[in-house]
């Protein structure tokens, strides 16, 4: 019998081509979906394979969690992998990448990890006084954004992130893509706040790193809406916009209105949380008790 699972994985961005499959004219540098269908197909199923990626994450954007689901058929009528050897036999064919899955779901045959999700967290990490990136610690090396800025406007980026949330048109935070005729504005972001962070070296470094992290919540993001956001706050807490700027950015409603090399870089940026409703995580009783233990090799 065919199944469906979830998935939740994460991974580094920085070597990889965003989130979703690249054209096959430009695999000198995979997608991660690219990778993950490639693990998938060493499971040798009857179907073909196909993952629908929940959260289509930039080129050089890193997750601490996305989401897909995917169906899955083995041969000879054996029964569906349990999630725990899932995860495990996935993992063993990412054991060279950046990427692991952290943890899988079986779900109902019409569950889609796109559009069945709630909401999205996104956190943006920026470190204070690092002239250069090479200053960083090899565990934030390409993992934030380094400013020369030894402190910003911090209650200035709180006002100018309050104007932020709530339902607006987010056409001026957009940039400019090929489906962009095809896709509402109008987002209803639950969440902007700045909050101190830390370093992931913290403690065994030679000296403090102030950190600041901006985590955004909502349903779904434009395209590139969550950099353009970032650059736009931090270019306010640097004095280099003001907060009545900020909001005239946004009643513009026009991506030709966000100035020009604003957007924060995508290095900084972590996808945190893709979360679900769990009434729509639920299998039926019968097919719950069709879930029996896998036994055997993991690979079959």
């Amino acid at each position: 019998m065919q199944a469906r699972y979830l998935i939740f994985f994460q991974y580094i961005g920085a070597k990889y081509s965003g989130a979703v499959k690249v054209p096959p004219h430009q695999l000198h540098r995979k997608g991660i979906q690219d990778h993950l269908e490639d693990a998938i197909r060493r499971l040798r199923p009857l179907n073909p394979v196909s993952l629908s990626v929940s959260s289509r994450t930039d080129t050089g954007v890193h997750a601490l969690c996305n989401s897909a689901h995917f169906d899955l058929q083995r041969k000879n009528n054996k029964p569906p992998f349990t999630e725990d050897i899932l995860v495990q036999a996935l993992n063993f064919h990412l054991r060279t990448e950046q990427i692991r899955i952290t943890h899988a779901h079986r779900v109902p045959d019409n569950f889609h990890a796109r559009f069945h999700a709630k909401s999205r967290t996104y956190v943006y990490r920026i470190a204070l006084g690092i002239p250069s990136h090479s200053l960083l610690p090899l565990t934030d090396h390409d993992l934030c954004w380094n400013l020369r800025n030894t402190e910003l406007d911090v209650g200035a980026m709180r006002e100018a992130a309050a104007l932020l949330v709530g339902t607006h048109n987010f056409s001026s935070f957009r940039a400019i893509s090929s489906d962009m005729p095809f896709k509402n504005p109008i987002k209803t972001l639950d969440v902007a706040d700045l909050q101190p962070g830390s370093s992931f070296a913290h403690a065994h470094f030679h000296r403090n790193i102030p950190i600041w992290e901006i985590t955004f919540r909502s349903r779904s993001f434009l395209y590139r809406q969550v950099r353009r956001m970032t650059g736009a706050l931090v270019a306010v807490g640097q004095r280099r916009l003001s907060v009545p700027q900020l909001k005239d950015i946004l009643d513009a409603q026009d991506s030709q209105a966000y100035p020009q090399g604003l957007a924060a870089p995508a290095h900084g940026l972590f996808l945190t949380r893709v979360d679900y409703r769990d009434a729509d995580l639920q299998l039926s009783q019968q097919m719950s008790e069709e879930q029996l233990p896998s036994t055997g090799n993991s690979e079959d």
